[in-house]
């Protein structure tokens, strides 16, 4: 499907050259989701732009489906993202005065399809999606959840093959985030589509079939994998405090193997009702 060979990206900074991906080499396999993660400049998303064909290596090569796009013209590259590539960005990136529908249709409109056919798709992507009764509400009118749904119906409509998305769950609560990307998991099972994510979210990480952390624009392995391995040792030490409350008795539980016995509570007596009391004299 998507496979890297050596692959380098060197920017100019003045006198001085920054290395932002250094010598990578990674295949992901069909209707894999695979998560890249590691600090804010690590190289993430340069690696992802990389693999996307918006940018091109300065050294090695990518492949798409067995073709090379490293070299390929600009033309033939932008009719590839326009056909095969769904994108998906942290900010939606929804115009605010079109409804929901007609932001998923822009792509199309841009790429030539007629009416009959926009609409169709849109229509078909919403649905996958689940926001088919929420098509003609604009962006102002949705939740954050709704909204990330609509920019993943819009990287829907070209039917793409592989959906690159830069963390797609950034501004969105963990509950939220959760939803979303299990529908992105679920597309990419159900419909045969890869996702390649970016992502500090603990729980992308959980989800994905595949984890690859960068560092210093490297891919690193073992005990080198900083940010994942602390986000198993959080994991880890959730799920022994967890088993510890469970294993700690609880008042009223037996203890050494007898029953504690229940507590007792005295009451004092209720003073009569000045109802029934005799009266005085």
């Amino acid at each position: 499907m998507v496979e890297a060979k050596g692959v380098s990206r060197r920017f100019e900074r003045g006198s001085a050259e920054v290395w932002a991906v250094r010598d990578i080499t990674l295949q992901v396999q069909p209707s894999e989701v695979m998560a890249l993660v590691g600090r804010s400049g690590s190289g993430k998303t340069t690696l992802l732009n990389i693999l996307a064909g918006l940018d091109r290596p300065t050294e090695g090569e990518v492949y798409f489906n067995g073709a090379r796009i490293d070299t390929m013209p600009e033309r033939e590259l932008t009719e590839l993202r326009r056909h095969k590539l769904g994108f998906v960005f942290q900010s939606f990136g929804l115009l605010p005065l079109l409804s929901a529908q007609e932001n998923v249709e822009l792509p199309l409109r841009i790429s030539g399809f007629r009416h009959a056919e926009r609409t169709r798709r849109a229509r078909k992507a919403l649905e996958l999606v689940g926001l088919t009764r929420r098509a003609h509400h604009r962006p102002y009118e949705l939740s954050g959840g709704e909204q990330q749904r609509v920019a993943i119906a819009r990287a829907l409509t070209c039917d793409p093959v592989l959906i690159l998305a830069d963390e797609p769950t950034g501004e969105l609560d963990s509950t939220t985030a959760r939803a979303v990307f299990s529908l992105l998991r679920e597309l990419a099972r159900g419909e045969g589509i890869t996702v390649i994510t970016c992502t500090h979210d603990r729980l992308v990480m959980d989800m994905a079939d595949r984890v690859e952390e960068l560092a210093d624009g490297k891919i690193v392995t073992g005990h080198q994998r900083e940010v994942w391995e602390h986000v198993q040792a959080l994991e880890n030490q959730a799920a022994r405090a967890q088993q510890a409350e469970f294993l700690t008795p609880r008042r009223g539980d037996a203890v050494n193997g007898h029953a504690a016995e229940p507590e007792v509570q005295t009451a004092e007596p209720e003073a009569p009702s000045s109802r029934w009391a005799r009266p005085d004299g």
